[in-house]
């Protein structure tokens, strides 16, 4: 599906027919500027010029019932070309559901000085309408990003590119359905959440089933599927000599556990998942190569149980549906003074979409679990820019965590280390980022994306109305420690009592 993004523009009938007949066609020209530029990921449709209340309020509400309805509308610009009384828009703005991008522009670039007259002033007043516009927004506290500049500005249209992917996930969180076979880890607390808030803040539905479920979904699986699912494998990656051989069995199991993994998912209409090792019923295997590819088919996962990764995998994916998002976990470090890196990694679960090169199927011994050695692909992350994203319930809210990084190429070869993993250098340094992590209660399960960026991140958490802390190249400790309890007044104080 296509996503796409209504274009409104505000004018009124003051000025006579003949000024909005040219809002109308600059409107138009404005709106298909900004379809046709290649940073918004998203068609931009053009919608008849708003003069009255009624209209505003109208489209408005079809916004709100189309992007309910499931179809392909994840937001809406809105544009005053010329002066728009911003009374007219208070219902409008009270009724709308659906995530706002205001976009503070105009028609021309420079102005044609020689030439300026009360006509051009009054068809040319955006500079003046986007005011009227702001206050009411302010003065009803509507969630909306504010983008000022002109549409052939690339800065511009890479900001409203970023809005429109956070609308995108923020849309696929509002129907998204995530089946956790099985509960999390025993014990661990930060895997633990509140699935009825997270159902009211974010629209997500977390609902558990019986592992065995899944089993019998794995054991119905025919011969044929699964010949033909091998042999996939034998195309696509680079297959030990084990697996062809002597264990071929084994990656004959783990081909059934996708088949029986997708054919469940699919018949429930879920996009995201969990497995827990530590419950794994009647299968032979814990789940890895299975959980890589879906994965890397655009599916949510979360190992543990851990729901609210899971969540974030799959948001972030539908953010940007290319790739180059996986579920992550920090192990360890290397503390060497001036070379500090942290070496990411899961037991089995890192998503192919990240792989620096074609990755190897290979089967290895896992000392938990207690089942038969499972399969798994191993590879090296690709080096370049990322973040990782954590998201933590601390009870009376939701807070994510992001930590811009870049990912390196590990500083030696790693032959005994049999899964993929992921090495980088978090900004500003590891121990400012180590330290502002904890501050935070961030997680232990993250998110790492190469495809998405902390511009989108805050375009989502505004959405949302989510907290999020950043930690980047101007982190520091003392200052983020204070952002930390700045952001617990405000959350409290907006709560109400």
């Amino acid at each position: 599906m296509t996503h796409e993004v209504w274009f409104l523009t505000g004018s009124q009938g003051l000025y006579g027919p003949e000024t909005l007949d040219q809002v109308a066609a600059q409107s138009r020209q404005i709106a298909a500027t900004l379809d046709e530029s290649p940073d918004i990921a998203v068609r931009v449709v053009w919608k008849p010029v708003l003069t009255s209340a009624g209209d505003i309020l109208r489209i408005c509400l079809e916004a709100n019932a189309a992007a309910n309805a499931g179809s392909s509308v994840v937001g809406v610009v809105a544009w005053m070309h010329t002066f728009s009384p911003a009374k007219m828009w208070i219902s409008g703005l009270d009724a709308l559901r659906t995530p706002l991008l205001h976009l503070h522009t105009q028609a021309n670039v420079a102005l044609p000085w020689a030439e300026i007259d009360m006509d051009f002033m009054n068809l040319n007043q955006a500079a003046h309408g986007d005011r009227e516009f702001g206050y009411i927004q302010s003065r009803l506290g509507v969630a909306r990003k504010t983008v000022a500049g002109h549409v052939t500005d690339p800065r511009v249209t890479a900001r409203i590119g970023a809005w429109a992917r956070a609308a995108a996930g923020f849309t696929e969180m509002r129907s998204l359905k995530l089946a956790r076979f099985g509960d999390n880890m025993r014990d661990v607390a930060v895997t633990e959440g509140d699935k009825v808030e997270a159902q009211l803040r974010f629209g997500v539905s977390v609902n558990t089933y019986g592992v065995n479920d899944l089993v019998s979904s794995v054991d119905a699986t025919s011969d044929a599927d699964v010949d033909n699912l091998v042999k996939e494998y034998h195309d696509t990656y680079r297959v030990s000599a084990a697996l062809k051989e002597d264990r071929a069995e084994s990656l004959r199991y783990a081909a059934r556990i996708e088949l029986g993994l997708r054919a469940f998912l699919t018949a429930g209409g879920f996009k995201a998942f969990t497995t827990n090792f530590e419950d794994l019923g009647g299968l032979r295997q814990l789940p890895g190569l299975a959980v890589q590819r879906l994965m890397a088919d655009g599916y949510g996962f979360g190992g543990e149980g851990d729901w609210k990764t899971s969540v974030l995998v799959r948001t972030l994916k539908a953010m940007a549906p290319g790739g180059g998002t996986s579920f992550m976990e920090d192990y360890t470090y290397d503390l060497t003074p001036g070379n500090e890196v942290i070496l990411g990694a899961h037991m089995l679960e890192v998503c192919p979409s990240i792989a620096f090169d074609t990755p190897s199927c290979e089967i290895h011994p896992l000392g938990i679990g207690g089942r038969e050695d499972p399969v798994r692909l191993v590879f090296d992350a690709t080096p370049g820019p990322a973040v990782v994203l954590g998201l933590a319930d601390l009870g009376e809210r939701f807070r994510l965590v992001a930590n811009e990084i870049d990912v390196v190429t590990p500083t030696a070869p790693l032959p005994r280390l049999p899964v993929a993993r992921a090495v980088w250098k978090p900004r500003p340094d590891l121990s400012t980022s180590a330290e502002s992590w904890l501050t935070a209660g961030g997680p232990h399960h993250t998110v790492l994306s190469f495809a998405v960026g902390t511009e989108e991140l805050a375009d989502l958490a505004d959405m949302t109305g989510t907290e999020l802390l950043v930690i980047d190249a101007d982190t520091t400790v003392r200052q983020f420690a204070k952002e930390v309890r700045w952001n617990q007044a405000y959350h409290r104080l907006a709560r109400g009592f």
